[in-house]
């Protein structure tokens, strides 16, 4: 934070003042402002001086404290909407109204090493619309919370011997990989690591001999992963109906599967997929399912071992590849927030908030390559990728050819039709081309239905504003997520220009981040206190 005469000031001690408040909130309770470069404090005391700290800070509060948003030029004009014809101009709106003459849009990134607020609410949008699917509400009815749910992940294969964290005796960190080291691979080096790494040791998820590892084959699993699962969930259906006894035409009318899915990128680059299967009858969501969710856990058990994709070569030189996923898949049983684990034993309480929970935090992870300070074996994946990519562009041609004025390579005009071709396009994302948080239809609410029904708030509120009204809260839930747009009552037309990304002031980064840190920190002390709330009362009822 910068005081009135622009110096700054860092985290002190919280208030005694505050004993019952967020320890974060309070005049003795800056903003985490240490890690702040010369020129950064330098920008934050320029804003103090130059009079623009309460322009930006009203700026930031409006796009969340994006770290990098995105800056607009131009104007919209709002009319009444009448049947969707503009009527009566209410209002006009211009960059030049905005308090930094230029107008300001959250990024949007789900990254959280991009940007910290934007991913957060991409992770809020995620809980919401899983934990609808476990438990009903946000339009799902709440009787899906009587069906069988299993929580599976599906892993990676190996691709070779990786640096890994343990667990030894009595839950200590174990060593890496304990074996004989007087062993050696083919290239002379050990085939063992008796390390014990830290978390934060750049060597999890490095290969103990680079050129045992197939990083070409991890590449190209990583871009063949969505569709193994496709070819999954066809697998898991055709077992079902054979164990409901019916046709796979007849299927559908006997029951109804529906899915929640994120992926997260393990320490060495690859994705795991972490999935909410759930079982419903042929009504729709929340009818009766024909089978119990250990019969629900053992089809998926069953059919995940089964799927298979052969990858085609990338060129010539290259060989085909059968394609399936990891040998560690793990399958638990979800139901009212038990879990019972695959030999039927009952395993630790899980709580849907909690199956939610983590498949959010995952949905906002990201590779780990960091321009900066790359990691060496994700650096190589992103480079295979690339490399494969230009292989793949160029499988026509000929060494002994002279160069030809393509600029891409290719002599006979085929190999634009390799679907290795757009690898370095997602070189960035180690070949992982599929999206990061998908759902079947109707498992839940969507994520698209979530943002209008915010945007849609902040009209309703804009509007009740510009009346002098309190905004009318009863069936406010239903109105936001009403399917049709009929009730809107204005209608907004605008032209805008793109004008750049990103804060134009060094510190306002800064700034944005730790206040983005502070309202993280805010809402993990909330949720603890409902924690601690709920365990007093579970502990009073005793």
């Amino acid at each position: 934070m910068l005081d009135q005469d622009g110096q700054a000031s860092f985290v002190g001690d919280t208030a005694s003042s505050w004993p019952a408040r967020f320890p974060g909130f309070g005049p003795d309770a800056p903003l985490d402002m240490w890690s702040a470069s010369d020129a950064e404090v330098a920008g934050m005391r320029a804003r103090v001086l130059d009079g623009s700290w309460r322009a930006f800070s009203e700026t930031a509060a409006k796009v969340g404290n994006c770290s990098a948003p995105i800056r607009l030029a131009g104007r919209s004009m709002t009319f009444e909407n009448l049947n969707g014809e503009p009527g009566a101009l209410l209002s006009e709106f211009s960059h030049r109204d905005t308090p930094l003459g230029t107008l300001h849009v959250a990024c949007g990134n789900r990254r959280a090493e991009v940007c910290p607020a934007c991913s957060r609410v991409y992770a809020r949008d995620t809980f919401e619309m899983i934990r609808a699917g476990v438990l009903g509400g946000k339009t799902v009815p709440d009787t899906v919370a009587a069906n069988p749910l299993v929580f599976a992940t599906f892993t990676a294969p190996s691709f070779g011997h990786v640096h890994g964290l343990r667990v030894g005796k009595n839950g200590q960190p174990g060593r890496c990989r304990p074996r004989d080291t007087a062993k050696r691979c083919p290239h002379g080096r050990p085939v063992g690591c008796n390390r014990v790494h830290g978390e934060d040791d750049p060597m999890l998820g490095a290969p103990l001999c680079w050129d045992c590892y197939d990083f070409t084959s991890a590449v190209i699993w990583q871009w063949w992963a969505p569709e193994l699962w496709r070819r999954f969930t066809i697998t898991f259906r055709r077992r079902l109906a054979a164990r409901l006894g019916v046709s796979q035409a007849a299927f559908a009318r006997s029951a109804s599967v529906q899915f929640a899915k994120v992926a997260e990128y393990q320490r060495r680059g690859l994705v795991h997929f972490h999935a909410l299967i759930r079982l419903d009858g042929p009504d729709g969501p929340g009818s009766p399912a024909p089978l119990d969710g250990d019969a629900l856990a053992a089809v998926v058990a069953e059919a995940g071992p089964l799927v298979t994709f052969d990858a085609p070569p990338v060129d010539g030189d290259d060989i085909a590849r059968t394609l399936r996923f990891g040998a560690q898949l793990d399958v638990k049983r979800v139901r009212t927030g038990e879990v019972h684990d695959s030999a039927g034993g009952t395993g630790d309480r899980l709580r849907p908030e909690q199956v939610a929970g983590y498949l959010a935090k995952y949905s906002t992870k990201s590779t780990g390559v960091d321009p900066a300070s790359p990691t060496p074996h994700l650096s190589r994946l992103e480079r295979e990728a690339r490399y494969l990519a230009d292989r793949a562009a160029s499988t026509c041609r000929d060494t002994a050819t002279p160069e030809e004025a393509e600029d891409d390579g290719c002599v006979c005009g085929r190999c634009e039709d390799s679907p290795y071709r757009l690898l370095a396009k997602w070189s960035r994302m180690l070949g992982f081309r599929g999206h990061f948080s998908s759902k079947s239809r109707a498992y839940s609410i969507s994520l698209g239905r979530l943002r209008r029904a915010r945007a849609r708030f902040a009209r309703l509120s804009a509007e009740a504003d510009r009346r002098g009204e309190r905004l009318d809260l009863a069936d406010l839930e239903a109105r936001l997520l009403a399917d049709d747009a009929d009730e809107e009552t204005t209608l907004v037309i605008g032209a805008w220009t793109y004008a750049g990304t990103g804060w134009t002031n060094p510190g306002d980064k800064a700034l944005a981040d730790a206040a983005a840190d502070r309202a993280r920190q805010y809402d993990q002390w909330r949720a603890q206190q409902r924690r601690n709330g709920k365990q007093t009362t579970n502990e009073g009822g005793r």
